[in-house]
C-alpha cells in the first residue's frame, strides 16, 4: 500500500494543482458577437534551424459576460470548463485599455 502512494505522488508532482487554471494575455479582434470576444495570442520561439525568433498568432474565444472588453484592448483569459463549441476560455481582466477611438 506504500509503495502505491509513493508512485501515485510521484506521477502527479510535475502536474499542476487542482484548481490553478492556465492564463494567457492577448488583444482583442473581435468583439462583435453578443457575450463572446476573440482574443489574438501572440508567442515567440526560436526556429530549431534558422536560430531566428519567430512569432506565431492563435485566436482564441472567450466568454465575456459583461461585455466590457474592446476591440484593440489587451486582456488576460482563463481557461474553463467548455462552454460551447469553440469557448473554452473567459475573460479574467482587462489589463489595459485601447487608446483607438472607434
Amino acid at each position: 500500500m506504500a509503495n502505491e502512494t509513493a508512485a501515485q505522488a510521484a506521477a502527479h508532482e510535475g502536474a499542476r494543482p487542482r484548481g490553478a487554471r492556465q492564463e494567457l494575455v492577448g488583444v482583442v479582434t473581435s468583439a462583435s458577437m453578443a457575450k463572446t470576444i476573440v482574443v489574438k495570442v501572440t508567442r515567440t520561439a526560436q526556429h530549431p534551424f534558422y536560430q531566428r525568433v519567430v512569432r506565431h498568432a492563435k485566436k482564441y474565444y472567450a466568454h465575456d459576460e459583461s461585455g466590457e472588453a474592446r476591440v484593440g484592448d489587451t486582456v488576460r483569459i482563463v481557461s474553463t470548463r467548455p462552454l460551447s463549441r469553440l469557448k473554452h476560455w473567459r475573460l479574467k481582466e482587462v489589463v489595459s485599455r485601447s487608446t483607438r477611438v472607434a
